[in-house]
């Protein structure tokens, strides 16, 4: 039987109408994560994500470079959306999430090139840092859905994000993939500027789980629905591992799909942090893997 994504009942409802309008409010005065600004970027005011009223766009492809249940065999659509709420200061991403690279875009455009995705035959629509786009994203989908829209639609994001915004997001996205970089305050403040990281994502990762549950794949292990954890080691374990694996596995679920990622490099300003300054090696890689297995979880690495 061929999944059929909620977000199609949630428009026929009305209901999708009515999570737009109550996401589309809160612009004018910005609380779409937790850092609350409220400026009002309906009048041109920019926060400390530095995203204005319109959406930018840096690239959309198919991308082939994901995780294999978003990747099938013909690839995750993927929307890569400019500036960023976290603004890492070792982001790998620096020009679009830092330096503001992309072009405006309309929501008839954006619905324009979800349809022009699904045409090329990739499994998913897949959001790329959405959480400060939030309201001129979903007000894309009506239109696409109009014209045909029928895939599985991707939140990736930091994690970093404001748990009133991901419960209006109930029954609009299917597949939830959020970053859980930091388990400390120390180094969440550091590198990110954000202390309150840690408590922030447990928060969101409980109500993502409770929408979508565990990742579930078609026969051909194509990923359909559910929540899929990103974990990048960092260099002398500053994300804490241990402590995020262990939340994972025993306030989560240990049937997690937790992808355990070696590839951090010093990127953007990373290098001008002695702790931040080199690549992680072979042995932490495996050590993080190991107590992601010590805590039982099996899926993703």
């Amino acid at each position: 039987m061929t999944y059929t994504p909620r977000y199609i009942e949630l428009n026929e409802k009305n209901e999708l109408a009515e999570k737009i309008h109550s996401l589309n409010e809160i612009l004018s005065e910005c609380s779409l994560c937790p850092r609350r600004c409220g400026v009002n970027r309906t009048q041109g005011e920019l926060g400390y994500c530095r995203a204005g009223s319109e959406l930018m766009i840096s690239s959309v492809f198919p991308h082939f470079g994901e995780e294999a249940p978003l990747v099938g065999y013909r690839g995750s659509g993927t929307i890569f959306l400019t500036h960023c709420n976290l603004r890492c200061v070792f982001c790998q991403n620096y020009d679009i999430s830092h330096l503001g690279r992309g072009e405006k875009t309309s929501p008839s455009q954006m619905a324009s090139y979800m349809m022009r995705l699904q045409e090329l035959g990739c499994h998913n629509i897949n959001f790329v840092t959405p959480t400060h786009y939030v309201p001129q994203i979903t007000a894309s989908l009506p239109e696409a859905i109009e014209r045909g829209l029928r895939l599985p639609l991707v939140y990736n994001c930091s994690g970093y994000d404001s748990l009133e915004v991901i419960k209006l997001l109930d029954g609009i996205i299917d597949i939830y993939m959020p970053d859980a970089k930091y388990a400390g305050e120390e180094p969440a403040k550091r590198f990110s500027n954000a202390p309150d990281y840690p408590p922030v994502l447990k928060e969101v990762l409980k109500e993502m789980y409770r929408q979508v549950g565990d990742l579930q794949m078609d026969e051909n292990g194509i990923a359909e629905r559910g929540l899929l954890i990103r974990h990048l080691v960092m260099p002398g374990n500053l994300g804490g591992t241990e402590d995020l694996m262990k939340f994972i596995a025993e306030e989560i679920s240990r049937d997690s799909y937790v992808n355990v990622m070696q590839q951090y490099r010093p990127e953007y300003k990373g290098r001008d942090y002695p702790e931040l300054s080199r690549r992680i090696t072979y042995g932490e890689y495996l050590d993080a893997v190991k107590t992601a297995r010590r805590f039982g979880l099996h899926r993703g690495f």
